[in-house]
């Protein structure tokens, strides 16, 4: 037993571990889920210019990932309709519509430009061995921006979760270029379908924010929804509506779903319904409004952490400078080599040293002469000197070369790459206006793409009135109750009418035997014949509301009265309001009054009735006992 417990413990650890940080959970440092990552780098790999078929995309990309080609494909549409690192070509579906895409052998896509220069650099990657061995994949990109907050990230795993909403790219590279400045910065989701959204408890990437539809109302007798809240489709906004219209919340004609590229869905209401006051019963029942709630939670360092969209934008302007630091002084470092190498090739031909090699019969005798060609030239070649590998390159040079040598373009191109080392040094001297100005690079490219919208903001931020559901809901249903039958609810025919009410009214009912409950509203239910009260259970409203109970003791018959207010209840549990065995005589609701409390007839004793005034009692809680009004067993209670 002993065993199998280890062993069970560490498969699920392993588990546990693969599904955080190998399938559900994005990276902080490219902002990619693995499946994405190893799209990107097929894409990367397969890049020619040309569209790709998507189904040979995938199948690239089951060289490095261990699952079907289902979750490829699936992962590769989600990735391609954010629009920032696929382009794509054919029917990708459609966000607005719920529409899936076609066949993987139908369509077709490719990476962008802005993905190459975002994330592409394969010296600067690390590289692992796929899950077979037989390839070589990426741990992360080297991305330049915050790629978890432009695309947005959702993922369940083993006792953790993410929800990390998508972001406006230029507003995350403007925030990223104030972090860069040393300044504040402020960033709210942005989401493709547009909308409306609510901050006020949205905490800086954690806490919640609450979406709605974007509504025209100029027509009183239509409304039109324009743009869709984050979450939702035509399709299954469409159904809330026709739900609440079934549910008899909202009264329309007709719905419509014209929607193509941009959002149209006519809701037609019914006679006597108007625009304006249907608009909150949207919000309030259907999804034309959702809360979101929403956890940044990422992979740093290998292990899973929650962040701020702060932190995550104060980790990728450092990110970015480190990453334009390594690109610099790659550059730098290979254009010096370019420089050493044309200095050599030079000297070589300018000096004729190729002539000393040709009565030379060995390697070692060749390299000899060509080593010592160049020992009056150390001063302009400089620390580095003549490696074996230089002269190899240089015995490599063709004699078509050599004879077409033209010194002054030879010379012309190492000034250029001097110049160029020289501004690569100066960048690395004031990186962070480097950095800066590589963002404003980005975001003119992006405010010139159609595709990506111009960079334009597409959800409006604002404050919403909260919606109280029991006040949008109109009071259209009419409680009965059949005191002969003891049956209560709103599809009941007979008895009398309690009052009109809406579905998520509650019912205080008092029955004859003194107890009390409080129910939903029922469509049909027994709850005992003679009902002392029955009514709507609204706290405010029954605050106000006193009860006085007369009732007689089992013992005696001695008449008693309490005076009590129901503020509190458990729903549907049942409460006494009197000693057990007693008798309830009369439940009375005025707060000022007369009762005649009746006695039985007993020899020697004429008053046989005795008047009293409810407000010389005091009202008291509920679990109080009631004052006893005479030492006389009672018959009845009249009411004066």
């Amino acid at each position: 037993m002993a065993y199998i417990k280890t062993l069970f413990d560490r498969n699920f650890i392993e588990y546990a571990s693969y599904v955080i940080k190998d399938r559900a959970i994005p990276d902080l440092e490219d902002g990619l889920k693995p499946v994405q990552r190893r799209i990107l780098h097929s894409l990367f790999e397969m890049d020619d210019g040309k569209f790709h078929k998507v189904a040979n995309v995938v199948g690239h990309c089951m060289k490095y990932h261990p699952h079907g080609d289902a979750s490829i494909g699936s992962a590769l549409v989600v990735l391609a309709n954010k629009d920032l690192f696929i382009d794509k070509q054919g029917n990708f579906g459609n966000i607005f519509t719920g529409d899936e895409a076609s066949a993987a052998r139908y369509i077709e896509c490719r990476a962008t430009p802005l993905a190459k220069e975002l994330l592409y650099n394969p010296k600067l990657t690390p590289m692992v061995d796929s899950y077979d061995g037989r390839n070589k994949e990426p741990v992360v990109f080297p991305a330049k921006i915050p790629v978890v907050l432009v695309l947005g990230a959702e993922g369940i795993a083993v006792g953790m979760s993410t929800k990390i909403l998508p972001h406006n790219i230029v507003e995350v590279l403007e925030a990223e270029k104030a972090c860069l400045a040393g300044k504040k910065f402020k960033l709210y989701p942005d989401f493709p379908t547009g909308g409306l959204m609510d901050v006020s408890d949205y905490r800086d990437g954690n806490g919640k924010v609450v979406v709605r539809a974007k509504l025209d109302v100029s027509d009183p007798k239509r409304i039109v929804i324009r743009e869709l809240p984050y979450g939702s489709t035509t399709e299954s906004l469409i159904a809330s509506v026709e739900a609440a219209a079934k549910a008899g919340r909202i009264k329309i004609q007709s719905i419509s779903d014209f929607t193509t590229e941009q959002v149209e869905i006519e809701i037609k209401l019914a006679r006597g319904v108007y625009s304006e006051e249907t608009v909150n019963a949207l919000y309030a029942f259907t999804e034309c409004e959702q809360s979101i709630s929403v956890n940044l939670l990422v992979i740093k360092d290998g292990m899973p952490t929650i962040m701020t969209v702060t932190e995550v934008i104060e980790y990728h302007a450092k990110q970015l400078v480190s990453i334009l630091t390594k690109e610099l002084e790659l550059e730098r470092s290979e254009l010096l080599d370019k420089v050493h190498l044309r200095t050599l090739e030079r000297i070589f031909i300018e000096e004729r040293i190729y002539k000393a090699i040709e009565e030379m019969k060995t390697a070692e005798a060749v390299q000899k002469a060509v080593i010592d060609g160049f020992k009056p030239f150390m001063k302009e070649i400089g620390k580095r000197g003549v490696s074996p590998e230089d002269v190899e390159h240089l015995l490599k040079i063709p004699i078509r070369r050599i004879s077409l040598y033209d010194i002054n373009k030879a010379k012309a191109e190492l000034k250029e790459i001097k110049a160029r080392i020289a501004e690569i040094e100066g960048h690395l001297k004031n990186i962070t206006a480097y950095a800066t100005a590589f963002l404003d690079g980005i975001i003119a490219k992006i405010k010139a793409n159609e595709d990506l919208g111009k960079g334009k903001r597409k959800t409006q931020i604002e404050s919403f009135n909260r919606i109280d559901v029991k006040e949008v809901v109109k009071k259209d249903l009419e409680l009965h109750y059949d005191a002969e039958t003891g049956y209560l609810g709103t599809q009941l025919a007979t008895g009398t009418m309690i009052a009109e009410v809406s579905p998520f009214d509650r019912i205080l009912v008092l029955r004859n035997n003194g107890t009390y409950s409080v129910i939903d509203l029922p469509e049909k239910v027994f709850v005992g014949e003679h009902a002392w009260w029955v009514g709507i259970a609204d706290k405010e409203a029954l605050s106000k509301t006193v009860f006085s109970i007369i009732y007689k003791e089992a013992e005696t018959g001695y008449p008693y009265i309490k005076r009590c207010v129901i503020e509190g209840w458990i729903m549907n549990k049942e409460y006494n309001l009197v000693p057990e065995g007693a008798q309830v005589l009369h439940i009375d609701t005025r707060d000022k009054g007369s009762l005649v409390v009746t006695y039985v007839p007993k020899p020697r004793i004429k008053v046989t009735k005795e008047t009293i005034k409810l407000q010389d009692y005091l009202v008291k809680g509920l679990k109080a006992g009631g004052v006893r009004i005479a030492a006389r067993e009672a018959a009845g209670v009249e009411v004066k």
